[in-house]
């Protein structure tokens, strides 16, 4: 009986752990190991993702600028591709080559034998139509559709910016972005991220043995729907910003046009620039590479990044300083020598009549005037000293926006530099600098550093008579309030009462009227300007004008900066009246298109090579 006995406890004992192997066995293959799972529910069920359109962006009259058109991406579940697979018919369709297929087929069995990977992206409808057809003859194959941008005017790259695809830091850092998705790289793109962007959706749907669509799974019950992003109207005339960009073709430089009644941007010219179309579709990453090799630099921001002394269009500012502080009077007058000669320095003038009053002093560009003027500001006994006077000066210069980041909706903007005594006393030893020391500020030169945008938004300032709205791009956003939009509604006030400001508008307009821009000067309108040449250690001189118009409730202020271009009036001052007659007469008149014809076709460019080459010539 115990041998019995003994042989049904081994034989119990033999079933149980054949029992619980089994189990176990099932328990690693149901709950541990996915892949078997996986690979079951993929054979009968699919998860495609739904990717959302982005937001459509609309100039201020409502033109399209920026819109979505439809691509499709080839996903591959790797362990379902057919060994028979023809290679050949399937790189034929696709235009690849067969090495680019067995190392992107590689690749993604490396990532994963069952789960999908993205084989080629942003296949256009075109090619993917020739495709679709033969789509059943490749299992393991499905398509994925989702849009890229698309520029239809070709113009404003540096305001709309560019998306790319996500990167692994982005993705560790987001709830949101997963693999394969797009996000605003640059411009209103970066800015306006959330809103343009949507939310993405979901579809299942029941495929057999040849990847072919079955129809919905569970009648759809699980699907989600994409929802598209806001759309945006943005403050960009563009009919305005390409004619711009076609006046500054062949040169280097910035044009920033902003209506002063609400600072929002009416265009803002980066040149060199570039169709934005470029940066969008599979040839993204290779245009990018090039664009970043050209030495000319069309992917620099340069209304928002460049950095360039005022030169003599800060000298309307210089003025309402003066007044302010009661330091200078309409009916001033200083003598001219020709320039400005104290204590063995000698700051020189251009030839030009006597001035005899403030507004004269503008017009005719006087350097020695504004030297007088710097001086007396900083030289009066109410102060105990330079420094304290000087501190006083640098927050009136501040308090018209210049040497600080404006606030504008697209990223990387440049502050400026606007120094203040610590940077001074940094500089001298012992605090030994004094007005004279640093009288070159007083004529928009010396370590004074402005953007465009600045000078712009200087120039609103004095258009406004005493305040300006941060200049912005984006005048609303589809059926939303944004906090991002309300920062732009606050008015912001200078240090100058708005008392001060009629001499200072009357020598700007007798500057076009009969002045240093009087070349310049638009038949039948108001204009007042200020002409301005920057030194540039790297070349000639950078030429510079501002400007506004008309002169009583002024519906535009520009800023204009052309690089190695020489004084203010040869290029800067007729390219910012044009787009001041285009802008408010939608057309150039008769007697002024000879100098359009010049503008448009002059190359300051190519001339800079040819005089570089001719100079290292033997």
């Amino acid at each position: 009986m115990d041998f019995f006995k003994s042989r049904m406890l081994v034989i119990q004992a033999i079933f149980l752990l054949t029992l619980m192997i089994f189990l176990g066995k099932l328990f690693h293959l149901q709950i541990i190991e996915k892949s078997y799972k996986e690979l079951a529910s993929q054979n009968v069920v699919r998860r495609i993702q739904l990717h959302a359109d982005r937001g459509i962006i609309y100039d201020r009259n409502g033109k399209l600028l920026v819109t979505n058109d439809a691509v499709y991406d080839l996903y591959v579940i790797p362990r379902q591709v057919s060994k028979q697979l023809d290679t050949l018919k399937f790189c034929e369709l696709l235009n690849l080559d067969v090495d680019f297929f067995e190392k992107q087929l590689m690749k993604c069995f490396q990532y994963s034998r069952y789960r999908p990977s993205l084989f080629l992206k942003q296949i256009t409808t075109e090619d993917f139509a020739r495709f679709q057809e033969y789509l059943h003859r490749f299992p393991g194959f499905y398509s994925e559709l989702r849009t890229i941008r698309r520029y239809p005017y070709k113009s404003a790259m540096h305001v709309l910016g560019y998306v790319g695809e996500v990167d692994q830091n982005m993705i560790a850092n987001s709830k949101y972005y997963k693999s394969g998705d797009f996000i605003g790289i640059n411009g209103l793109e970066k800015i306006y991220e959330e809103e343009l962007r949507g939310t993405r959706g979901s579809k299942f749907i029941m495929v057999d043995v040849h990847n072919r669509d079955k129809g919905p799974f569970k009648n759809g019950a699980l699907d989600t729907f994409a929802i598209s992003g806001k759309d945006l109207r943005i403050s960009i005339d563009i009919t305005l910003q390409m004619y711009g960009e076609l006046l500054m073709q062949n040169k280097k430089g910035s044009i920033v046009a902003i209506e002063p009644a609400t600072g929002e941007i009416l265009a803002l010219v980066s040149s060199p620039t570039f169709d934005p179309n470029l940066l969008s579709g599979r040839m993204r990453g290779e245009n990018f590479k090039k664009l970043s090799e050209d030495t000319l630099k069309p992917l620099y921001n340069r209304p928002i990044m460049g950095f360039y002394p005022p030169g003599s269009t800060f000298k309307p500012l210089m003025a309402l300083i003066g007044l302010q502080e009661k330091t200078l009077s309409p009916g001033s007058t200083y003598s001219c020598r020709p320039g400005y000669h104290a204590a063995g320095l000698t700051i020189g003038c251009r030839p030009h009549p006597t001035v005899m009053n403030l507004s004269e002093s503008l017009q005719q560009s006087c350097n020695a005037y504004y030297c007088h003027v710097f001086r007396n500001i900083l030289d009066q006994s109410k102060y105990k000293n330079t420094q304290e006077s000087f501190a006083v000066w640098t927050e009136y210069v501040n308090s018209f926006g210049l040497g600080q980041k404006m606030g504008i909706d697209i990223p990387n903007e440049m502050g400026g530099l606007v120094p203040n005594p610590d940077y001074y006393n940094r500089l001298y030893k012992n605090q030994s600098w004094k007005s004279l020391t640093i009288i070159s500020l007083g004529i928009g030169q010396g370590e004074l550093g402005t953007t465009p945008l600045q000078m712009a938004n200087m120039t609103t300032a004095i258009a406004n008579q005493g305040f300006y709205y941060t200049p912005h791009l984006v005048k609303n956003i589809e059926d939303l309030q944004s906090e991002k939009l309300e920062k732009y509604r606050t008015p912001h006030y200078t240090k100058v009462e708005q008392s001060k400001f009629p001499p200072v508008v009357e020598g700007m307009f007798q500057t076009v009227e009969k002045g240093t821009a009087r070349a310049s000067r638009i038949p039948g309108l108001e204009a007042c300007g200020k002409t301005g040449t920057a030194q540039n250690p790297q070349g000639e001189d950078n030429s510079l004008y501002i400007s506004f118009a008309p002169m009583n409730n002024p519906k535009i202020a520009i800023a204009v900066v052309v690089e190695n271009a020489g004084g203010g009036s040869k290029f800067a001052a007729p390219i910012a009246s044009l787009m001041i007659e285009k802008y408010l007469n939608d057309t150039i008149s008769t007697q002024r298109l000879a100098l359009e014809k010049r503008m448009l076709e002059t190359d300051l460019i190519h001339i800079a090579d040819e005089k570089k080459e001719l100079a290292v010539r033997p």
